[in-house]
């Protein structure tokens, strides 16, 4: 039986949120140390651990037939793969930044400048369409030493927190690119890796609905049922159970955790109450 062979980093925070997102589908995933390819017992997959930069040509050429990268990567090295699924992880923007002194926020600035950078296509393809001339300038490694040493007059270089860029004397001024962790294919699967690939998305879509969303309750006058229910956005219709306090009801739904803050306002004028919020592990619809 074929196994299909998932890419993932080698070690960092893409790494953990990887195998986090593999163990909360029910894939065991046990490796020891400096193991750079496991066979998981549970699911006919196998995990190769690979340096993050050489993932899209390896998916590419067919010796992974998935993985999970940052869309950051998929454009700089601009490699034949499909995007098969955004995972929500992961997220940073590839973004220009300047030493903290300069008061220029626009992209004409860098007119004739020297940018120093990881990301040389991406960084290309944004000044060409800005009409913008400048010397790039790549190297890999701390990009954000650049302009403290007089190698560049600016970096283009990911952005998480700003904490890094702000540390070395730097300030955001455009945003090229926002990115996350996306699950990724490679165009040489066969049939047969195509119905693992389905198998392993359908727990993948499970895992990351139940991540934004909660299972609610609430008490509710029987008379108000209908106009709580109105503003509750759920999967079919809540369910409606009777206590034992006769005219009130207690009803359960899902609620996208996000809208939460929003609603609930509404929900109490409504007539809810008591109003709980409990975590949901997965959810299959």
């Amino acid at each position: 039986m074929s196994k299909l062979k998932i890419a993932i980093q080698k070690s960092g925070r893409l790494n953990e949120q990887s195998l986090q997102l593999l163990k909360s589908c029910g894939i065991s995933v046990n490796n020891g140390n400096d193991q750079l390819k496991v066979t998981v017992a549970n699911f006919p997959i196998e995990i190769l651990y690979l340096r993050n930069s050489d993932i899209p040509q390896y998916i590419e050429d067919g010796v992974a037939d998935i993985a999970i990268v940052g869309e950051n990567l998929l454009v700089e090295k601009q490699k034949k793969v499909e995007v098969v699924e955004k995972l929500g992880f992961s997220k940073c923007k590839v973004c220009l930044a300047v030493p903290k002194e300069v008061e220029d926020d626009s992209i004409s600035y860098f007119e004739g400048k020297k940018i120093a950078t990881s990301y040389p296509k991406t960084l290309s393809a944004f000044l060409q369409k800005n009409n913008v001339n400048a010397d790039i300038h790549t190297i890999s490694g701390s990009v954000e030493i650049a302009p403290n040493i007089g190698l560049a007059d600016g970096i283009c270089d990911i952005v998480s927190s700003g904490s890094t860029l702000f540390k070395n004397g730097l300030r955001q001024t455009q945003v090229i690119l926002k990115s996350e962790a996306v699950l990724i294919k490679s165009p040489q699967m066969n049939e047969e890796k195509e119905a693992l690939l389905s198998r392993l998305i359908f727990r993948i879509k499970a895992v990351l609905r139940a991540k934004n969303s909660k299972y609610i309750l609430m008490n509710v006058p029987e008379t108000k049922v209908t106009a709580v229910t109105q503003i509750l956005p759920v999967l079919k219709s809540p369910t409606v159970l009777p206590l034992a306090e006769e005219g009130w009801c207690s009803l359960h739904s899902v609620i996208d955790e996000r809208m939460f803050w929003e609603v609930i306002d509404e929900l109490k004028l409504a007539g809810a109450e008591d109003i709980l919020i409990i975590p949901i592990d997965k959810m299959v619809i």
